[in-house]
């Protein structure tokens, strides 16, 4: 069973920059707090439609191989799922057996009256299970040390998720956390970045001893500043 804490509910989606809802749940690890089990730490919270279904199979094998990607950026994993906690249970045999993934590492969180699917605005209304009941969305919730969601994606439950996606947006919010840049299209660990528009050219120069330079545009305005990645 899960039990929402006395923060607000949340009735659609959550949003960017706000602090994610705290609840009390039944996990395969134990009962958590969500708020103190993240606390100070970068959290990716994933939701599923349900258990023993393939695609869902093939992802939460997949990020336990990865999951000490995760680890070393100070990131911990959820997964949460609309069935209780034996049923996730027996779900990770299979998982291990099927996918060739090691000891499964990271919580499922139990939600088989889908409140927190609702609260977190994860509800596919396309997708139905056995019962006539809405199915979770593939949903990937990434949160900050400071609680708040940084970001969020939408996947429908037939098409499954691309979690080295996932590891390459962790390295761009911690990169551009700490610095005053943002990253291009197609960044990668190593790539060259931009300078934010808020800072000045001179605040720039003090900034990024590598450097950095404008692209001339042809309106002429020098908005287009790169800059290397300025932790490597």
């Amino acid at each position: 069973t899960t039990r929402a804490s006395r923060t607000p509910l949340v009735a659609s989606m959550v949003n960017l920059g706000i602090i994610v809802p705290d609840f009390e749940a039944a996990t395969t690890e134990g009962p958590i707090k969500f708020h103190e089990y993240i606390e100070g730490s970068w959290t990716v919270l994933l939701s599923h439609p349900a258990d023993y279904t393939p695609v869902c199979t093939t992802e939460l094998g997949y990020m336990n191989k990865i999951l000490p990607e995760f680890k070393k950026r100070g990131c911990k994993v959820l997964a949460l799922s609309c069935d209780d906690v034996e049923s996730h249970k027996g779900w990770i045999t299979d998982i291990e057996k099927t996918q060739n993934c090691g000891t499964f590492s990271y919580p499922i969180i139990a939600d088989p009256s889908r409140e927190l699917a609702v609260q977190w605005g994860m509800v596919d209304p396309e997708e139905k299970d056995s019962k006539g009941l809405p199915m979770t969305c593939r949903a990937v919730f990434l949160i900050g040390p400071d609680k708040k969601l940084k970001l969020s994606i939408l996947y429908p439950a037939s098409t499954g998720r691309n979690f080295d996606e996932i590891v390459r947006v962790l390295d761009a919010l911690q990169l551009t956390a700490n610095h005053s840049v943002a990253t291009p299209v197609n960044w990668k660990p190593g790539g060259d970045c931009m300078v934010v528009p808020t800072l000045t050219d001179a605040e720039a120069t003090e900034k990024f001893v590598k450097g950095f330079k404008t692209v001339e545009t042809p309106s002429g305005k020098p908005y287009l500043r790169i800059t290397p990645q300025p932790d490597r």
